[in-house]
Order: C-alpha cells, then structure tokens, then sequence
C-alpha cells in the first residue's frame, strides 16, 4: 500500500511540474467585423453658363432697315408737282450746287417725289400759303440710300464728321423714307425767295429755327406755322426741314429720273 501511494504521489508532481511549464492558452476569438467604407459621391459638375461678354468690348451697331423694291417705292412716291403744279421746285442734290459740289448719285432729274401722304399734306400747306400770296419752294424730298451715303462718305473724306455728330447730316435719312422736305417760302407772284437768314445746308448755329429776329424770325415762324398746321414737323437744327410720319414706313433706294 505504501507502494501505490507512493507512486500516485509522484505523479501528481511530475504532471504538476508539466504544467507550471507549459505556456498559457490565449482563447481564440472572432475578429470584430469592419463596415465596408462607402464609395466617394461622384463630384456635381456645374452647368455650363453663358461667357460674360468681355470688358472694354463694343456692341455690334443694329443693322440698318431693308431697303424696300424699287417697285414698292413707285407705288407709294408721288411726283409733288402732280398733285400741285403751283410747288416750286429746285432740287440741288441734281445739280452741283450743293455742300458736295457734285451731283449726288441718285438724283438724275428734278423731280420732287414724297410719300403719298406727305405730298398731299404739302398742297395744304401751300393751298393754305396762297391765300397770303405766299408759296413754297422745295430745295429736297425723296433722296436715294445711294444718296445718303455719298454724303456721309463726303464728310470722312473731307474730315467734316462733324456734321454728323451735331446732327447736319443723317447716315439714317427720313428723306430715304420719302418722309422728310427741305423748303422756303417764296412770293407766289415772283417767286423770289423770303428772308430766313441763312442759305439752305447752313451748317451752323445761325441755321437753327429758333435762333432768329425781327423779319427772319417772323418768316420762319410762318413757315412753321403753316407746316405744322398739316401734320408736319421741324428739325430745330434746320430751319428748311420739316417731317411728316407714317405708319410702317420705308426705305427706298429708287433712282430720280
């Protein structure tokens, strides 16, 4: 007996002595589960924009009216002489007797041709004039595009833009519209030419309507007076010029013959 429990003795040290040796057991454990990280959100490309014009840059100039058929522009012109041959008539773009010195393109006879309506606008005017014994005498009426611009180009030419800055000449006519007439008052007898204190193309201050005394005023005032009576209207700058207004009017480029 002594025996046995001598050996169960020892083996209980020996298996104890093992163990003391032996290296801790670490418990496996499952690893933590990591969230899957999202994808980028795709970048918001902004919609493209109108470029803002650039700075310092100037706008195109707007494009000048249609220039109407020749066929159109016989249709609505009237020869003014027709409706009132007592209209005196001396049409100088037709001759060289002009600011230009030359005849102006356009003008191959002297004939007096406006819009239906203004021409006979005028024989009232006139009509209204005689009974003072006074008529009129048109120095311009219709003028051609072609017209128009030999006169602008004249003034580059001669280093006169002047005139069309302070409103002399037009690059746009109403005279192109067969809207607008250059005119006097004459003595309905003789024919000679009253007072108004300026040749006709004056191009200066003295020109202007309101700019006048005594006898010259008076003469002007009574032409305006008449003109205006008739629908017409005056540019202050000429005291010669008077237009008339339609509707839906039109450019003509019509050669006078």
């Amino acid at each position: 007996m002594l025996i046995v429990r001598t050996r169960s003795a020892l083996t209980v040290l020996v298996a104890t002595a093992l163990a003391a040796c032996a290296p801790p057991i670490t418990p496996v454990t499952s690893p933590t589960a990591q969230p899957t990280p999202a994808a980028p959100a795709p970048a918001t490309v902004p919609a493209p924009s109108t470029p803002p014009a650039a700075v310092g840059t100037t706008p195109a100039p707007p494009a000048a009216p249609a220039i109407a058929s020749d066929a159109a522009a016989e249709s609505l012109l009237v020869d003014v002489a027709k409706l009132d041959p007592s209209i005196r008539v001396d049409l100088r773009y037709a001759t060289r007797y002009n600011f230009t010195g030359a005849t102006l393109p356009g003008y191959e006879g002297p004939r007096a041709l406006l819009r239906r309506e203004a021409a006979q606008a005028l024989a009232r005017v006139e009509a209204r004039l005689a009974a003072d014994s006074l008529g009129l005498k048109i120095f311009d009426a219709y003028r051609p595009v072609r017209a128009t611009d030999a006169m602008v180009a004249w003034t580059r030419r001669v280093n006169r833009e002047d005139l069309l800055r302070d409103g002399y000449i037009a690059e746009r006519s109403r005279h192109n519209l067969g809207l607008a007439v250059d005119l006097t008052l004459v003595d309905r007898a003789t024919g000679r030419e009253l007072k108004m204190g300026t040749a006709f193309d004056t191009f200066s201050p003295a020109a202007h309507t309101a700019n006048a005394t005594g006898e010259v005023a008076a003469n002007r005032a009574r032409l305006k007076r008449a003109m205006e009576a008739e629908g017409f209207t005056n540019l202050a700058e000429e005291w010669w010029h008077y237009s008339f207004d339609v509707p839906n009017p039109l450019r003509f480029d019509l050669v006078i013959r």
